[in-house]
């Protein structure tokens, strides 16, 4: 038997207790990873009040919670033969990881170096290639001016730093309380506004020029995604990876903002990594290679046992957290 935190209604973070369960068996192509740090972002946080926004979340009660995991493999199901028990490993997995182990599927398994903190890891194996994929996805070239929204969190806090890496000339941030603002500066920001002011987006316009950014970031969708549509500059690109604003449908967008050959797209790490898996593979080599050569760092803003793991939601939903929160069993 093993803890897991888990939780059988929908609810707010109280609903999350320890539970017992047995120790689950990787089947096909699945290795078992014994749990040293999970992550807790948002999209856990929507999962477990119902309100995550995509089709592929149909829990079954009693729920484990999923996240970007680092651990030792202590079990490989039949048809895995590259990764090995006792091999340090990183993984993404949308159910079982609030667990002291948990089952993935191998094609997900990233190796983590030994000299990595586990919990400072924990961002390798989702949300920094997240970070990376869509700066990819987007072309960044030096020089440019680029837009990150939620700069101050996980996802945004790495695309900072890989986008002050790749030479991005002016880097803009979006952030709420002022320590997050302050925050983004620190990781490399250039600039910081207040996305919750009514003016932000005219607060952008001005810090270029009023040109406009040539590369957006956005992870919160709904009215922020609409506006951005038109705040890019010509020949622009806007990459959509998230909607932490909780709204997945495609906002209302003039055709007018799209004539000055403007691009928006989407990202998930599933497809990267299914769709182009030579890139996917060199972007994991290079964002290993930068974490563990301290180009880039994963803060961690709190590290709290299974059993406060209520509290990691609270800390998350109140947009609270200076980078990432995280789990250690």
């Amino acid at each position: 038997m093993m803890r897991a935190v888990q939780f059988d209604r929908y609810g707010d973070p109280d609903v999350l207790y320890v539970a017992e369960r047995p120790v689950p068996e990787p089947g096909p192509g699945q290795v078992r990873i014994a749990v040293d740090a999970v992550s807790v972002g948002h999209a856990q946080t929507q999962m477990r009040r119902e309100a995550f926004p995509a089709p592929m979340w149909r829990p079954v009660f009693p729920v484990v919670l999923g996240g970007d995991v680092v651990g030792r493999i202590t079990a490989v199901g039949p048809g895995v033969t590259v990764l090995r028990p006792g091999d340090r490993v990183g993984a993404f997995t949308l159910y079982g990881a609030y667990a002291e182990q948990v089952v993935v599927d191998a094609v997900t398994v990233v190796p983590v170096p030994e000299e990595l903190d586990a919990a400072e890891a924990a961002v390798l194996p989702g949300t920094g290639l997240i970070a990376l994929g869509i700066l990819r996805t987007g072309r960044l070239r030096k020089g440019e001016t680029v837009l990150i929204h939620a700069a101050a969190g996980g996802v945004g806090h790495i695309a900072v730093q890989l986008a002050r890496a790749a030479g991005a000339g002016l880097i803009i941030g979006t952030a709420g309380a002022a320590a997050k603002r302050e925050f983004a500066r620190a990781t490399g920001a250039d600039a910081v506004v207040d996305h919750r002011s009514a003016h932000w987006a005219d607060e952008v316009r001005e810090l270029t020029g009023g040109r406009g950014p040539d590369l957006i970031l956005d992870g919160i969708g709904a009215e922020v995604l609409e506006q951005g549509v038109g705040l890019l500059a010509p020949g622009g690109r806007l990459v959509f990876y998230g909607s932490s604003g909780g709204e997945l449908a495609i906002p209302k967008v003039s055709v007018m903002d799209l004539i000055g050959i403007k691009y928006v797209t989407g990202f998930a790490l599933s497809a990267w990594r299914g769709g182009r898996p030579q890139e996917y593979e060199a972007g994991v080599a290079e964002l290993t290679r930068l974490l563990a050569e301290g180009q880039v760092t994963s803060v961690v803003h709190a590290r709290l046992p299974l059993e406060r793991a209520a509290e990691a939601h609270a800390v998350v939903e109140a947009r609270a957290q200076l980078g990432r929160v995280v789990l250690v069993p």
